[in-house]
């Protein structure tokens, strides 16, 4: 699903607001998802999952055009971990996780 295609379905759901407000709100939340993770800070949203950033260590890696040997800084990439309730909608009610 695309950002535009969220709005509109918002829309559509909440005739009551206007599509301009739909668009501030989605964008305000997803600005501050993005600089809580920018501060390196963990995002939880109960019931759909967790925003974390991991460190990814420098190594070496290999051009794949020349194969020469490269280095590959350490760098800092976002993950995400989806949470129960969502793994066990996706999976047709059931958790794969749960024993």
């Amino acid at each position: 699903m695309l950002k535009s295609e969220l709005i509109a379905k918002l829309a559509s759901e909440y005739s009551h607001l206007r599509q301009e407000d739909l668009e501030r709100v989605v964008n305000v939340i997803l600005d501050e998802i993005g600089g809580a993770l920018a501060r390196g800070d963990r995002v939880e949203l109960r019931g759909f999952g967790a925003f974390s950033v991991r460190q990814r260590n420098a190594r070496k890696g290999r051009n794949p055009r020349t194969g020469e040997p490269v280095k590959v800084p350490a760098k800092s990439v976002p993950f995400f971990k989806a949470g129960k309730e969502l793994r066990a909608r996706v999976n047709g009610g059931e958790d794969p996780e749960a024993r």
